[in-house]
């Protein structure tokens, strides 16, 4: 039963790791709502530095809360994530391509 118990218990993160996350998470925030409200930054700067912090709180969300890695025990959660972006990228890009095609190549009112 120690055995199992001990497996078991790897799978989860230690208080350590818990506020590590949870003050990385905050930074991130934080950083990103003064990106967007102090005004100081250019538009594309603005949003080169959200998509950024957004990685960013992804991954720390990922690796620290949800314990996602490259681990044995894990694989099988970090495939099943993987597939799920995969395809959650498909149905959004090719949205965008049919809408974008179907604007592109609508017949829009000749001039008067």
């Amino acid at each position: 039963m120690s055995a199992h118990h001990d497996a078991a218990h790897a799978d989860h993160g230690t208080l350590k790791s818990y506020i590590v996350g949870f003050i990385l998470s905050i930074v991130l925030t934080v950083g990103s709502f003064y990106m967007v409200m102090s005004g100081g930054f250019s538009r594309p700067t603005a949003m080169i530095g959200l998509l950024v912090l957004c990685v960013a709180q992804l991954l720390v969300q990922l690796i620290l809360f949800m314990h996602m890695g490259a681990s044995k025990g894990q694989r099988e959660n970090l495939s099943t994530f993987l597939f799920t972006v995969l395809t959650i990228a498909i149905i959004v890009g090719g949205s965008i391509w049919v809408l974008h095609n179907m604007n592109a190549n609508m017949m829009h009112p000749m001039p008067s």
